[in-house]
């Protein structure tokens, strides 16, 4: 699952550079981020459930930076109060669940974060961790969104739900929440395959094509360690020092530092 992340202002650039390669395509998309994001903060922890707005390309518009609530609301939807169970879609059936299908196949997206957080259970306690690239690059994560008009507002929003796969050996290894079937990651997507997620569904060989893109990462290329508390009355809330590493005795952590 992926229900904390976070998302830096000072990576913005990092994030143009990850989705353009030609100077003046990523000039291009850092003017959109100021433009498209004139108030934006930095979140060093963002809870999926407090529903931020998360820097999303869609396929509409790919080279256009936009915020995506987070929390697919369905176009059919009669409020917003099935946002907090759409946080994720699991890519194994959002092709076939009703508050997913349509979006899967007509409107994905690109979830663009820094690191994400996932708790792991032990004798009764659960433990943050932070999970990251090796390489400190931005994380791309495969996502699908909707347009919901407010029948009190008549006004428009746009959400996003983060599409997840089977965990590797690294979110395994984290990811062990008792109450689940079986450990869960989102999904991430290469730089290379980026625009592949975003091509048009019109034949059943198109959805074969983008689960083949729905595969766990390369545990290789990732890194995990355990932060400070996410929730409850010892959070760290949103500051720097959220990201900050923290060891618990209790943990065996070796393999993960």
């Amino acid at each position: 699952m992926c229900y904390d992340v976070a998302t830096l202002e000072k990576k913005r650039i990092d994030y143009a550079k990850r989705r353009g390669e030609d100077p003046a395509i990523i000039r291009e998309l850092e003017k959109k981020f100021q433009e498209n994001f004139p108030d934006y903060q930095p979140y060093y922890h963002a809870s999926g459930f407090s529903h931020p707005d998360l820097p999303c390309f869609l396929d509409e518009d790919p080279f256009n930076p936009q915020p995506l609530f987070w929390g697919l609301i369905p176009h059919w939807s009669k409020d917003k109060k099935i946002s907090n169970n759409t946080l994720n879609a699991r890519s194994e059936t959002m092709f076939e669940k009703p508050a997913f299908r349509d979006s899967a196949k007509a409107r994905r997206c690109l979830v663009y974060i820094d690191h994400f957080y996932e708790h792991h259970h032990f004798k009764g306690n659960t433990y943050p961790y932070l999970i990251k690239l090796k390489d400190n690059q931005p994380i791309i994560l495969a996502g699908i969104w909707s347009e919901w008009i407010d029948p009190n507002t008549n006004k428009s929003l746009r959400s996003v739900s983060i599409v997840t796969t089977k965990a590797n050996e690294l979110m395994a290894e984290i990811h062990n929440n008792p109450k689940l079937e079986e450990p869960r990651m989102p999904v991430i997507l290469p730089a290379e395959l980026q625009d592949e997620w975003l091509k048009p569904v019109e034949e059943k060989i198109d959805i074969e094509r983008l689960q083949e893109l729905t595969v766990p990462y390369d545990a290789s290329e990732m890194e995990a360690y355990t932060v400070g508390k996410l929730r409850g009355k010892a959070a760290v809330g949103n500051k720097p020092e959220v990201i900050e590493k923290v060891l618990y005795p209790e943990l065996s952590q070796e393999k993960l530092f």
